[in-house]
């Protein structure tokens, strides 16, 4: 069984989809639990050692009045607790004697819901640096994961990025403070490198047919967008209800499930290298039909991303949202994307990959300016469905293209290819967060929509230069070489060395003409 399951496709398959779920699965579970573990420890946990402090500074009355006072730091109420209210009493009570009111305690402000509006607006920036971690060190790690998988081939790769991703799992788990939530958002960057450059790399390398390649494509993101699915809500409920560490003591042990089935299927002690080298990094970097198409990966993700570390704390101060509620809210732009990704996996291949690409960043683009519109968690529905959706039709889209492009263009190597589209990924989830958080705290969280979403409608139409991309000369003679039936030019030159024609039939044929 296990030699069969070694030489299957689908398993590969299925190994690569569970690996993409699991690592976006703790990508989106952090999102609605860091926002409220940070304001619930870091920010009350200070107000509430303020009043103590506070009421041993407070000099002590010489006359002690017939009723006393206390006073909360949280809803800024004065309850009396003592004695009888008389005429004589409050005659003689003045102001004075009032414990003062700590500046960090200041009442809300209108259409605000939470205490401390402005820890919530430096939390902004924080949180958008923690998430944003993450993907800045995938940025740096993935061009040396694309060249290790020329060198040594894609399943050791793959099996470093469970073992990683399960140290950074238990690690959240047990982390109290934003130092350590930091470093363990930074070491999932790295297993996330691994198990994505290895794991399209391998799919890319099994399915060479077109066609299939884009299909195996499409199911393996729509295991990375059901990560995406499960992940916020999961993250929400489980942290309102049984506590902060329970969903990622669950996704470490779904983790070690994973790590045995490579163990059985992959064989990571295994060392394959390409046959052929790859093509350079810098020399695909320079090529512009993979820029263009690394540049629609960015700016639609880029989206997603900046919404991560913003809206859950919009939801916070303008909706009065609980818990629960900030995760579901990202719940139909992962039901969406889960379908625009296994659809269009199919679908894109008929109508033109650039085509849905375009047509994807350009709904991006209005989602993200109708999100500011909505007034409730409901508003909320039509614009989030409509970005998972779109930014599901452009994945299943340029992932495939990327491969077709190498195919095309280069050597058909593709870790480094991969590398580049996952270089694209995490920039949009490096800048997204990191700039998010700042350019809310300077101009507020609509007109960041309004940025974002501009900048992928204006960009949309570049995706029209994928419609038909020239092949080099030199990988023309070498396709027509190797696959004689996928040029008419060939098939016609086969036909006449398999019908040579007679001595003088070059004379007839002037004679004909």
């Amino acid at each position: 069984w296990l030699a069969a399951g070694r030489a299957s496709r689908r398993l590969v398959l299925v190994v690569v989809f569970i690996a993409l779920l699991l690592d976006n699965m703790l990508l989106t579970v952090v999102v609605p639990i860091v926002p409220t573990f940070l304001y619930t420890t870091e920010y009350k946990g200070t107000s509430s050692s303020a009043a103590p402090a506070q009421s041993e500074l407070a000099p002590p009355a010489s006359k002690a009045p017939p009723f006393s006072f206390v006073f909360s730091y949280f809803d800024n109420t004065t309850v009396t607790v003592l004695g009888s209210l008389s005429t004589v009493g409050l005659g003689n009570r003045t102001e004075s004697s009032l414990p003062p009111q700590p500046p960090s305690s200041s009442p809300p402000s209108p259409g605000s819901c939470l205490e401390g509006e402005e820890f919530l607006d430096e939390e902004n920036v924080r949180v958008g640096l923690l998430f944003a971690s993450k993907a800045l060190v995938q940025l740096l790690v993935n061009p040396s994961v694309g060249l290790l998988t020329n060198r040594i081939g894609y399943h050791i790769p793959m099996f470093i990025g469970f073992t990683i991703m399960f140290f950074s799992t238990v690690m959240f788990a047990f982390s109290g403070t934003y130092t350590l939530l930091f470093i363990a958002r930074a070491l999932q960057g790295i297993s996330s490198s691994f198990s994505s450059v290895a794991g399209l790399g391998m799919l890319a390398s099994v399915y060479t047919d077109d066609f299939e390649r884009g299909n195996a494509m499409g199911i393996a993101l729509g295991g990375l967008a059901l990560g995406v699915l499960i992940g916020a809500p999961f993250g929400s409920v489980m942290y309102e209800f049984v506590g902060k560490s329970s969903p990622f003591l669950v996704l470490a042990f779904l983790a070690l499930l994973d790590g045995a089935l490579q163990l059985c299927i992959l064989q990571p002690s295994k060392i394959s290298p390409e046959s052929s080298k790859g093509t350079p990094v810098s020399t695909l970097l320079r090529d512009p039909y993979i820029l263009i198409a690394a540049g629609a990966l960015c700016f639609s993700n880029m989206g997603v991303a900046m919404l991560e570390p913003t809206l859950p704390i919009w939801m916070m101060q303008r909706m009065c949202s609980p818990k629960w509620q900030l995760g579901l809210a990202f719940l139909p732009a992962s039901i969406s994307y889960l379908l625009g990704t296994n659809l269009f996996g199919i679908l894109a291949n008929k109508m033109g990959r650039w085509l849905c690409s375009l047509i994807g960043m350009a709904v991006v683009g209005i989602s993200l300016l109708c999100v500011p519109l909505a007034k409730t968690i409901y508003g909320l529905i039509g614009p989030n469905a409509g970005l998972g959706f779109a930014i599901g039709m452009v994945d299943s889209s340029m992932m495939p293209i990327m491969g077709y492009l190498v195919d095309l263009r280069h050597t058909s190597v593709y870790g480094n290819v991969y590398a580049i589209a996952d270089v694209a990924f995490c920039m949009g989830f490096a800048i997204g967060p990191s700039m998010g958080g700042a350019v809310v705290q300077a101009v507020g969280f609509p007109w960041l929509m309004v940025i974002i979403g501009v900048i992928n409608i204006a960009y949309a139409p570049l995706c029209w230069y994928l419609h038909s991309p020239p092949a080099k000369e030199e990988k023309i003679a070498i396709l027509s070489q190797e696959c004689p039936m996928q040029t008419k030019s060939y098939t016609t030159q086969k036909t006449l060395r398999d019908l040579p024609l007679p001595d003088g039939s070059d004379a007839e044929a002037e004679d004909v003409e």
